[in-house]
């Protein structure tokens, strides 16, 4: 192994774990060009106070996948493959040079629930649904070396990994010698750093970055700055980790830690299961860290155990863990951190989140007012009184208003791998059915366990009885609500709350509420745990204060509050105890790989060159490299430039390049009527991202979208320039195309949050757009745009557009960019009458490495052309 104490002159043991984690990482690395003895002093003699300055190479021990993100990953690795055999090169040089994992978790959705066959149902649908993306999967699989693929109907990517894949400490051979390393990792996908609280390093990265690191890449970042949270006393009575979450999220988005890492110590980690810890390690992207991690422990050691690990790795972590400084035990020296943030757990209270954003947490007590003054500008805009209707379904009559829950799912990684939620949710299904509760009949309900583990122990517990009986049967072993698979509500609700302008709500234990995510006729959406999720079931409504209010009346008439069934924490825990061991861990993933019948009876195409089919809608060669060269042209300023979109803050990459349902009258909807596909097999934008033709009319077509530029309208519409003509955004790209106008976008705050989308990148760049004009920026969304050769710029601090006086009419030159060696820019915005605004913005190119993509249009370019050079 590489040994931290080899250091000579440093204090390596006052390092945060995280540091010391890439510290290791740029010793094994170290080859005098990417990672070179000042890089590796730089960070052992880190200074916590220091702003960010120092470049370093960090390379990941492993990649892992999704497949709304993996199967365009592939796409551009077959395109890549095409590309650098016409430049010259082997195809074989494109292939993953370490371990990459793909998990099939996102493409079911909640079609039929509440049936006993509900996961067959909905398993058989998304075959038909997704089989030429699982067919082309396949031939992945045996094309490229180092790629195996988790089959459909298995779990979800991250439950996954920290249930099955997770090392924690890597074991390998090299060049004829046994090393040990710390496990990490990039994924394509945001949260990624759940694997985090089992003490493995890693963070979500936008697809183009993590196909370069899996071409050998390294990751290029700055020296982070490390946020210290400091974790005392324990969780009180009724409790869950659920709320700790949201209460941490909370913290730390008023903290500010977008870009940093998060690393939680102190003694209150001995009272802190790891199911708990993963929990939070899920949420980093909503706290806007780049990770948020645990150091290893004797719970990571317990865990290790409980899920089935072999005795010997076991062994081989914690001796590692012990041999590099590693090892966290109660009492000892704090390492030195940039900021600490302190939480009391004892402190925290039951909550839940919404409507809007993850960061919004509400005391259950205030649910209601929270809600009501949310509903009252949503009423005020109505042009006619409604919000209330009746509805007839199979046979009964009920009146649905603002407020119903419509959606109320057991959903996501986040929650449905701490079996301590779980079993509460179980238990308080059973005390409800006890008492004669019942969910309510406009409530879309459902469970999506995250693995086969969990349906294994509540099987086992009898606790899964309880929950089918109020509608909550195992749907899929994936993402479903939690990513806006959530399926259609039933016709004649959908009906009613469309005509009557019913404002719905969905209950989700999910990590993202954003607008327009988890279904598009649901306008508040909460997030909640698992117990809280069955309460407001059987409640069906968000106007209640379940603290204080019924959630119903038993058989003989008496009233029944959240208190009287909520479970105790000492039942939980008997129930986990009791329930779970580590052979149901073994059995659960002893053919992880194999996957169903559906799976294996697929055709399998051949060759390492992918035959792309001209018919095909799902998987088509993207453009990117169409026209390439080996040299490079240098980059020009920008002029002539239009306002394709003026967007206010907090836009997501869900607003940017949505992954719901596609509608028939979009852009993309009329691409695929017109290549005879019908609206009932559209699919979503998520499953049809290895098709640039759909993803591109998709762009910045999320319902809920408001630009500036068509005021008055939502969704995916701008307006022509100069002419002032209203259509759709990739309507207006097109034409600008053909006027030969470069584009530009323009926005406030946190601009590109949520998920790690690259296609919010990729769909920006074939619209035309050359530069982004923001407050701030997301770190994945930022360092996509520049993967896909896309220019952030960021306001100077106090400027935006508004105090500028800058309305998206004008005409914009983009001057001084220098071939991407500038740090600011000069921005002229000409108007058409009056004068023209002139101002300086930050060029948000942040590393060296990231201006060597820039330059060469982009990361693949890069890769591609170093490959290139090599072959020759």
């Amino acid at each position: 192994m590489f040994s931290l104490d080899s250091l000579k002159g440093t204090n390596v043991s006052r390092l945060p774990y995280s540091l010391k984690i890439l510290l290791e990482n740029l010793l094994r690395h170290e080859d005098g060009v990417s990672v070179t003895r000042d890089d590796i002093e730089a960070l052992a003699n880190w200074d916590p106070k220091a702003e960010p300055s120092t470049e370093i190479a960090f390379t990941p021990a492993r990649v892992i996948l999704q497949d709304f993100t993996g199967v365009p990953a592939v796409v551009d690795l077959a395109a890549m493959r095409d590309a650098v055999v016409t430049l010259g090169g082997s195809a074989e040089a494109i292939n993953p040079l370490s371990p990459a994992e793909l998990v099939i978790d996102h493409s079911v959705q909640v079609d039929s629930f509440g049936t006993p066959d509900a996961l067959v149902r909905n398993n058989e649908i998304e075959f038909k649904r997704n089989r030429e993306r699982y067919e082309f999967l396949r031939w992945g699989q045996n094309a490229f070396d180092n790629f195996r693929v988790v089959p459909p109907n298995t779990g979800i990517v991250h439950q996954v990994n920290l249930e099955y894949l997770g090392r924690v400490v890597f074991d390998s051979e090299t060049a004829g010698r046994r090393q040990a390393y710390p496990d990490t990792l990039v994924g394509t996908d945001s949260h990624t750093t759940m694997i985090n609280g089992l003490g493995v390093l890693g963070w979500g990265v936008g697809g183009i970055e993590a196909e370069a690191a899996m071409l050998g890449q390294p990751i290029t970042m700055l020296i982070p700055e490390v946020i210290g949270f400091r974790l005392k006393g324990s969780l009180r009575e009724g409790a869950t980790a659920t709320d700790l979450v949201l209460t941490v999220t909370e913290m730390l988005r008023k903290k500010g830690v977008v870009g940093k890492f998060v690393e939680f110590f102190g003694d209150g980690l001995a009272h802190l299961p790891l199911a708990d810890r993963a929990t939070l390690g899920n949420m980093s992207p909503e706290f806007g860290s780049t990770c948020a991690i645990f150091p290893i422990d004797e719970e990571t050691i317990r865990y290790l155990q409980l899920s089935g690990r072999e005795p010997a790795h076991i062994e081989l972590v914690e001796a590692y863990a012990r041999a590099q400084g590693l090892w966290r035990t109660s009492g000892q020296p704090e390492a030195d951190y940039s900021d600490v943030i302190e939480l009391d757990m004892g402190d925290v209270e039951p909550s839940i989140a919404g409507p809007r954003r993850p960061q919004d947490r509400i005391t259950l007590g205030n649910v209601r007012a929270t809600y009501r003054k949310e509903l009252e500008p949503l009423v005020q805009k109505r042009t006619e009184p409604a919000g209330e209707a009746t509805v007839e379904h199979e046979g009964r009559s009920f009146d649905v208003r603002d407020g119903a829950v419509l959606i109320a799912a057991i959903t996501s990684c986040t929650n449905t791998s701490n079996p301590a939620v779980m079993m509460g949710a179980g238990l308080l299904a059973r005390n409800a059915r006890k008492r004669g509760l019942r969910t309510k009949p406009w409530v879309k309900t459902s469970l999506a366990p995250g693995s086969k583990v969990v349906t294994e122990y509540l099987k086992r517990s009898g606790l899964l009885k309880d929950l089918e009986a109020l509608g909550f049967d195992v749907v899929g072993y994936g993402c479903t609500t939690c990513i806006g698979n959530s399926g259609p509500l039933q016709p004649e609700i959908a009906q009613a709350v469309a005509d009557n302008d019913i404002v719905g709500c969905a209950v989700l234990s999910g990590n993202r509420n954003f607008e327009g995510r988890i279904h598009p006729l649901v306008r508040m959406n909460f997030l909640a745990s698992p117990p809280l999720v069955v309460a407001y079931a059987i409640a069906g409504t968000m106007d209640i204060d379940i603290t204080n209010e019924p959630l119903g009346k038993d058989d003989s008439g008496a009233d029944v509050y959240l208190r009287d069934i909520w479970p105790s924490g000492h039942n939980i825990q008997d129930a986990v105890r009791e329930n779970i061991d580590s052979q149901m861990f073994r059995s659960s993933y002893d053919s992880v790989f194999r996957g169903d019948e559906n799976w294996r009876l697929l055709p399998v195409p051949a060759g390492d060159i992918y035959e792309w089919s001209a018919d095909s809608t799902y998987v088509r060669n993207p453009p990117y490299f169409e026209g390439m060269s080996r040299d490079l042209a240098p980059v020009e300023d920008i002029s002539g430039a239009r306002v394709l979109a003026m967007l206010g803050d907090s836009v997501t990459t869900d607003h940017i390049s949505p992954a719901g349902s596609i509608a028939e009258d979009s852009p993309a909807g009329r691409y695929l009527v017109d290549k005879g596909v019908a609206p009932a097999d559209f699919n979503s934008y998520g499953s049809r991202r290895g098709n640039h033709e759909v993803m591109m009319r998709g762009t910045f077509a999320n319902i809920r979208l408001r630009n500036r530029l068509a005021a008055g309208t939502e969704g995916g519409w701008t307006r022509h320039l100069p002419d002032g003509e209203l259509m759709s955004i990739y309507d207006a790209a097109m034409q600008y195309r053909s006027e030969s106008t470069p584009l530009i976008i323009i926005a406030g705050k946190e601009y590109g949050s949520g998920s790690s989308r690259d296609w919010a990148a990729k769909g920006t760049n074939l619209l035309g757009v050359k530069a982004v004009l923001a407050e701030s920026f997301e770190r994945i969304h930022r360092s996509n745009l520049v993967g896909m050769g896309v220019l952030p710029l960021q306001f100077k601090e106090g400027q935006n557009a508004e105090s500028l006086g800058l309305t998206g009419e004008e005409v914009f030159e983009i001057r001084g960019i220098d071939n991407a060696e500038a740090g600011e820019v000069r921005v002229v915005a000409a108007p058409a009458e009056g004068e023209s605004i002139d101002f300086t913005a930050r060029v948000r190119i942040d590393t060296p490495k990231e201006r060597e993509y820039f330059r060469n249009g982009g990361i693949l370019h890069y890769v591609l052309r170093q490959l290139a050079a090599a072959a020759s």
